[in-house]
């Protein structure tokens, strides 16, 4: 873990909140204003030079391929499909090669 991302998971330890990540994927709550969060990762965002965090901020938010759903602090989940994901299957009587 680099120092960058010690400093952000010992901001989330001190008020008690979650703080994942999967390779280069994070995953974070917060229940303090919108404008300090937005605060917190700008200043994220200047720790090191190489390393810029996009993020998004919402009530539902797709995290892998899992959409969390946070309604009034009770964290739901479902399956999320990317856009892009194309939901087709080749037809088991295809010529294609298994």
């Amino acid at each position: 873990m680099s120092n960058w991302q010690k400093k952000l998971v010992e901001e989330q330890t001190k008020t008690g909140e979650f703080y994942g990540r999967y390779i280069d994927d994070i995953f974070m709550t917060w229940n303090r204003s919108e404008e300090e969060l937005r605060k917190l990762l700008d200043d994220v965002n200047t720790w090191h030079p190489n390393i810029k965090l996009d993020y998004k901020i919402g009530f539902s938010l797709p995290f892998l391929d899992v959409q969390l759903t946070n309604n009034n602090g009770i964290l739901s989940t479902c399956v999320y499909h990317k856009p892009s994901a194309e939901p087709y299957v080749t037809p088991f009587t295809s010529d294609h090669p298994r």
